[in-house]
Order: structure tokens, then C-alpha cells, then sequence
């Protein structure tokens, strides 16, 4: 018998549990491992507190627009894959490539600026290394992570 559930981080209905994490004596399936890292970073933006419901529950959404430089312009055909590469990301709402550089908006409650740095790294792309660009992208991260973190629901007393 296949147990049926639903993915706390993006709603989809996760039918295997091959992706999966224990919290608080729980288990939760996800439809991919960005969920489970999602999910596994703040679980209580997904799951709440019993009697209050978590930010991703309430229907909260946090959509973000970054951009992200190469070292070089990009070829039509690395466009192309980069363009699928990251809509095939959940979270991933529009992806704009221009030359070297790329404009992608998505929902921080779904992805985070270092996934999508680790998905292009996968699709082979390589972002500028220059230390300004490494220093920005390091403060994109710790912005991201406030604001998460800040979204948080207490815990009741």
C-alpha cells in the first residue's frame, strides 16, 4: 500500500516517500530534494505550531527578483538550458537571460538564491567570480536568511 502525501513546502502530492526527513517524530515526503533542503532549513515555516498556522499554511508568499552575472555572455544554446534548467525549479516564476547576465523572480518560500546558484553550477554555468559579485551574492544569502528567519512563527508560551 503507496502512502499519499502532500508536500509541506510546495503542495504537491508526493505518492513514494523516496525523499523524505523525520522532524519532531514526524515524517514528511517531498516531490524533490530543494523542498526537503526548504523544509529542513525552517521547518516551522511549513508546518507551524499546534493551534497556529505556519506563514507557507497562511498562504504567505515572498517573491524575490535577483540578478545573476557570468563570467561571459551566454550562447543561445546555454540560454536555452539554463531557461529550463531553473523553471523546472519549484518556486521559479520567470527567468529572463540577457547577454551575460540573467533576472530570475521566484518565491523564497520555495527557492533560495543559493539553489538556484547550485542549479546553474549543475547545469554547467559559471556566475562571475570577482570578489564584488561573491560579496553581493554572500549578502543575498544573509538577507534571504533574515527574512526567512523572520517569518518564523514562535513558539506558543
Amino acid at each position: 500500500m503507496s502512502v499519499i502525501d502532500r508536500d509541506p513546502v510546495c503542495g504537491m502530492i508526493v505518492g513514494a516517500r523516496t525523499i523524505e526527513t523525520v522532524y519532531a517524530g514526524i515524517p514528511y515526503a517531498f516531490c524533490s530534494n530543494q523542498c526537503r533542503e526548504r523544509f529542513e532549513a525552517n521547518p516551522h515555516l511549513y508546518i507551524g505550531h499546534p493551534g497556529h498556522k505556519a506563514p507557507k499554511q497562511k498562504g504567505v508568499q515572498v517573491v524575490k527578483r535577483r540578478r545573476f552575472k557570468f563570467g561571459q555572455s551566454l550562447t543561445p544554446l546555454e540560454a536555452e538550458l539554463l531557461t529550463e534548467g531553473l523553471c523546472g525549479m519549484m518556486g521559479i516564476r520567470e527567468v529572463h537571460v540577457d547577454g551575460m547576465v540573467i533576472d530570475v523572480t521566484y518565491d523564497l518560500m520555495e527557492a533560495t538564491a543559493e539553489q538556484i546558484e547550485a542549479r546553474l553550477t549543475r547545469i554547467g554555468l559559471k556566475l562571475g567570480q570577482e570578489w564584488p559579485e561573491r560579496l553581493r551574492l554572500g549578502f543575498i544569502h544573509f538577507i534571504e536568511e533574515s527574512e526567512v528567519l523572520g517569518l518564523e512563527e514562535p513558539p506558543p508560551h
